[in-house]
């Protein structure tokens, strides 16, 4: 018999094997018994839709394809201009910019985009850009993504929240000049050191360096607790053991400048028995510049979720919980049964810190800030300790893992609740003490205009410093499902994150936020306006779904936002 009659009629064999299997063995799938074989199509689609969503159709979750095309542009430090028009128009309703007949050159507008946090504290945080990498927690992204993050930062001199996870030693990959009485260092043997240098010249640094790695650390499961000193040639980590008086009494210059998030997890605060520890407290801030307590973010009115999976030795190190068990964090903020408890709690880090505290939150009608504002006119009264801002974030999801029956269901999305919030803190009398932060969905330049119109102070963007990253929005971040983040940006999958290109996308995300600054610019200079500080509501015109121009944004929020109130 030929070979070719050979391969052929093992085929056959197979598919018709295949279709007994199907039709009449297995008992998982119902579709495979009435289609064997055909049915198993459907399956294929399935696996392919989330991975190639992006690339056919329109975009649908975000107002559209251009505006994620301007920020993968924008890190790559392309020219972001567009021939003949949009491919994606922006639906209605929008809103839209007044423009001066006699407009402004770029170079006139004034290069000054800083913002001074708790102007009253000891230690004042002044952020040299209006811009911050939102809260990404070192977990829910791989330690080569947050390195990528914090070295993208102090190229950009912008600052990083460092989410829920606390902050971990993927913070100090910038660090080098430090005093080894509160850092713990390895270095490898004479022969380690040999084999470390061939492997440079034979393969490239990061390759290099995972060997390096093994030789020093063999199985130690911490190995990954420690950060590569590419000046010394050493690995090393923050010794949170060591006493206080050997941390610094400032922030050291070669670190980005670093907002430390805390949850209700109280997550690299925290000591063996999950209480707060004022001490360690102390002395992660000798790293930070001001804390944020994360009451809610997004649709995720509850702690933390980070699954099994993530859940790695190191991750277990950084946190003080157990490793390989799903680290689900209370609801409630365990020191925030009532606002006046939280506030009170804040004044204790105020205190500790010398440095500002902010609260994050999420609104979904007056009732989530009435009660703040009229706490904090009674502290500024009486002279007692409240938030030196307040953090806003949109009602969606994000990076981190959500209840999907909460995404789109709880809060406003961000203008609306921008606006709410602002009007209440000027009712009561309180804006000028309360500094605003906002994110949730704010991708381009325009988007951050907008924004700074209704009322923010500040902003802080989390998926457009992703997809500056490298991420491809697969939607599989949360690591529940069997497909990881295939960059390996946002997975503790070994093999994805280990060939994640650290250096490379560090300067993407240093473009994306320069290109930010640079491009907003070009759009305050055609507005007539030299300094961002001068945005106000006035500047905005609304566009209904109708064409309807809306020129009076006051009495638009008032119909959008308190109609149901006013009924």
């Amino acid at each position: 018999m030929q070979p070719w009659m050979i391969v052929i009629i093992s085929i056959i064999l197979i598919i018709f094997m295949w279709y007994i299997h199907d039709k009449y063995v297995q008992r998982k799938h119902q579709i495979l018994v009435n289609y064997p074989i055909v049915g198993r199509l459907r399956f294929l689609f399935q696996e392919f839709r989330e991975p190639f969503r992006q690339y056919f159709g329109d975009e649908k979750f975000y107002e559209s394809m251009d505006k994620l095309d301007w920020v993968y542009g924008a890190a790559k430090d392309k020219v972001n201009f567009t021939s003949f028009s949009p491919s994606q128009p922006l639906p209605k309703p929008k809103f839209m910019f007044r423009h001066e007949n006699i407009v402004l050159n770029d170079d006139e507008i004034d290069n000054d985009f800083s913002v001074v946090f708790g102007s009253k504290r000891e230690k004042p945080y002044i952020s040299n850009s209006i811009i911050g990498r939102g809260p990404m927690s070192d977990g829910s992204i791989s330690p080569e993504g947050t390195r990528a993050f914090v070295i993208g930062a102090k190229l950009g001199n912008f600052p990083i929240n460092s989410g829920e996870g606390g902050l971990t030693s993927n913070f100090f990959i910038t660090h080098s000049d430090y005093d080894n009485k509160y850092i713990t260092e390895v270095e490898g043997n004479d022969f380690q050191k040999t084999i470390f240098k061939i492997s440079k010249i034979l393969f490239n640094l990061p390759v290099s360096v995972d060997i390096y790695r093994k030789l020093v650390f063999k199985k130690d499961p911490l190995c990954d607790t420690y950060v590569f000193n590419e000046k010394k040639e050493t690995f090393f980590r923050p010794n949170w053991d060591a006493s206080i008086e050997n941390f610094p009494k400032d922030v050291p210059s070669d670190m980005p400048d670093i907002i430390l998030q805390i949850s209700s997890g109280l997550y690299g605060v925290r000591d063996k028995d999950g209480k707060f520890d004022f001490e360690r407290y102390k002395k992660q801030m000798s790293f930070c510049r001001m804390t944020e307590i994360k009451i809610a973010q997004g649709a995720k009115q509850t702690g933390g979720k980070l699954i099994a999976k993530k859940v790695t030795p190191s991750i277990a190190y950084y946190r003080n919980i157990e490793a390989h068990k799903d680290a689900f964090s209370p609801n409630r903020f365990p020191y925030g049964n009532n606002i006046e408890e939280l506030f009170d709690f804040i004044g204790k880090l105020q205190k500790t810190s010398q440095k500002p505290v902010g609260i994050k939150i999420v609104i979904s009608d007056e009732h989530n800030i009435v009660p703040i504002a009229k706490e904090i006119k009674r502290r500024v009264e009486l002279n007692l300790p409240f938030p030196d801002y307040i953090s806003i974030d949109g009602g969606s999801g994000g990076s981190a893992t959500a209840p999907r029956d909460m995404m789109e269901r709880i809060g406003m999305e961000i203008r609306d609740a921008l606006y709410l919030v602002d009007k209440v803190l000027k009712d009561y009398g309180v804006r000028e003490f309360v500094k605003i932060s906002a994110s949730g969905k704010i991708l381009t330049p325009d988007d951050i205009i907008i924004t700074l119109c209704l009322g923010a102070d500040f902003i802080q963007i989390a998926r457009g410093f992703m997809m500056s990253a490298g991420c491809i929005r697969a939607r599989y971040c949360s690591g529940a499902t069997k497909h990881q983040c295939p960059v390996g940006l946002a997975t503790q999958d070994i093999k994805k994150r280990k060939h994640y290109f650290v250096k490379k996308h560090s300067e993407y995300v240093k473009n994306y936020h320069n290109n930010i600054l640079k491009s907003m610019k070009s759009l305050l200079a055609v507005m007539g306006i030299k300094n961002f500080r001068d945005l106000t509501k006035e500047k905005l015109i609304f566009l209904d779904i109708d064409s309807l121009i809306y020129d009076d944004m006051d009495a638009l929020f008032e119909r959008r936002i308190f109609r149901q109130r006013d009924k």
